[in-house]
């Protein structure tokens, strides 16, 4: 029977395979390694062998490309997340403001308020310090006062809805019934809306 030395390449190979197992110490360092080693493969083939679908075009490769004139490549998605909804919560109602109310009421006076003979210009010009800007310069300018069925208002105003810097309010006439929208600006309430119901 062959006596076995410490020389020759079977003594190499259970040297080096028998180190990680001498001490835990041993067995720690060679995971460690061992990690890197992998981690470092893991990113380095993908760069270097070149990511799937790719075709080489370098001088020397006989692969051709697969896009053609006039046909537009294809396009992966790689997202799996669902689409971000973005959601505002509802406005939160709100006490109606007695300032926002006189308003209305003032702007539906001014509105009424067009004798034989009046023009637009001088009709906007009453309804101006109750109505926001860019509706006095929009909506407004298109209207003609003499086909207006009312020429004053005959009962209180009624809040119809009130949010937070915002509120629908009903004015009586002795034309149609007029439903204001006033919002809460910098300047104080203003009208940006009517309609005529009735």
């Amino acid at each position: 029977m062959p006596i076995r030395t410490n020389r020759g390449r079977t003594a190499v190979y259970r040297r080096l395979w028998g180190w990680p197992l001498r001490s835990p110490r041993h067995l720690v360092g060679t995971l460690v390694i061992l990690a890197v080693v992998l981690t470092a493969l893991g990113i380095l083939l993908p760069k270097a062998i070149g990511k799937p679908g790719q075709t080489a075009t370098g001088p020397g490769s006989s692969a051709t490309a697969t896009s053609r004139p006039g046909v537009a490549a294809p396009v992966t998605v790689t997202s799996t997340l669902p689409p971000r909804l973005t959601t505002q919560p509802p406005p939160s109602s709100a006490p109606p403001d007695q300032d926002g109310v006189r308003v209305a009421k003032e702007w539906v006076t001014a509105w009424a308020n067009h004798p034989d003979g009046t023009t637009t210009e001088q009709w906007l010009s009453g309804l101006k310090p109750y109505t926001t800007e860019e509706y006095l310069a929009g909506e407004l300018t298109t209207v003609d006062p003499a086909n207006i069925k009312a020429t004053r208002v005959t009962g209180e105003p009624q809040v119809v809805s009130s949010l937070a810097g915002s509120m629908e309010v009903d004015v009586p006439t002795d034309g149609p019934k007029v439903r204001v929208t006033v919002v809460k600006t910098n300047p104080g309430w203003r009208v940006t809306k009517y309609t005529q119901a009735g």
